[in-house]
């Protein structure tokens, strides 16, 4: 992938999950008559496989296999999954789940118990905004499903086509998220019930990360205050000069607030900041004569990790602006 470097590849081989791979157990939080068990995740012949199948070690319910690379958290990248379906009855999802709160989530492949579509989920918002697409395929063939993560779009791709693309700012995530691969039988929801044993196969997962990739940050801003001080314009100054000697195209910026605690109106304070540095921002570099770049903008106002850097506490990033070039 052109501007990108692999970063992570496995074809399971060997006869457990690699190393950094965790499988579920227990029971789903959204459905609580679902069950995950560990023995219901296999490796054998080079194919990871989560099975569903009615467990007499659980009252014979349906219970499923499910596994995360927990232990790998990016921000931004591409991900891929080879994989197949055995046949109907259970969901089965490929996703990106947040290291921390949620939304964000987006699913790349989903299905609803059926084998002829897939459907692309983009979870974002304190409310649980919603953006689907969908697409017909044979999901008992093999197919690779893939997501490219930027800080202005997601990428939904199948055997190397492009097939729906998002794009915005607040519905992009911007926070490390981790790969999670999936069965889950709904029947107490009375949906999705399987009537036979089946199986997610997964051939191989590869994953990316972009070359370019940097986080900065400037600040601190005085508390509860927007205002560009003579320090803060010498860090943009200086961060539009590097963009123009870089060539950086693609650049993101995360207001943070003072508190976690305070809801809407630190977001708006968030907000606020980084609309102040991303207009100075546009004025160093039109007088740099620096064209081209594309300026995304968000808020928070709580603690999260951004650009894959992991932050041991969260009172760093108050009163700043957190730049991610690509």
């Amino acid at each position: 992938m052109q501007g990108y470097q692999q970063s992570y590849v496995s074809d399971f081989s060997g006869n457990n999950l690699p190393e950094g791979w965790s499988a579920f157990s227990g029971a789903p939080s959204s459905d609580p008559g679902a069950q995950w068990a560990i023995d219901h995740v296999t490796v054998a012949g080079g194919v990871l496989q989560l099975a569903t199948f009615q467990d007499p070690n659980y009252l014979n319910r349906w219970v499923s296999g499910g596994v995360c690379q927990c232990s790998l958290a990016e921000t931004y990248g591409a991900y891929f999954v080879r994989s197949r379906l055995t046949g109907p009855g259970p969901t089965q999802v490929e996703l990106l789940w947040p290291v921390a709160g949620w939304p964000p989530e987006v699913d790349f492949n989903e299905t609803y118990g059926g084998i002829n579509q897939s459907m692309a989920t983009d979870h974002y918002g304190a409310s649980n905004s919603q953006i689907h697409g969908t697409v017909n395929v044979d999901m008992t063939k093999w197919h690779t499903w893939g997501v490219v993560w930027t800080p202005a779009s997601l990428t939904y791709v199948l055997d190397g086509q492009v097939w729906g693309v998002v794009t915005g700012t607040t519905e992009i995530p911007s926070q490390p998220m981790t790969l999670h691969i999936q069965q889950q039988a709904w029947c107490a929801s009375g949906w999705a019930c399987p009537t036979s044993e089946q199986s997610t196969l997964v051939d191989w997962v590869a994953e990316y990360t972009p070359l370019a990739h940097k986080t900065l940050s400037v600040g601190p801003f005085a508390a509860g205050s927007s205002k560009i001080t003579l320090a803060l314009h010498a860090q943009v100054s200086s961060l539009a000069m590097q963009i123009k000697s870089e060539g950086n195209p693609k650049v993101l910026l995360v207001g943070y607030s003072d508190s976690s605690s305070r809801g809407a109106k630190d977001r708006n304070l968030g907000r606020t900041r980084v609309l102040a540095v991303a207009s100075l921002l546009r004025k160093q570099l039109a007088s740099l004569n620096v064209s081209g770049i594309k300026l995304s903008v968000t808020a928070v106002n709580v603690p999260v990790s951004v650009g894959g850097i992991a932050q041991t506490s969260p009172l760093p990033l108050y009163g700043k602006v957190v730049i991610s070039l690509n």
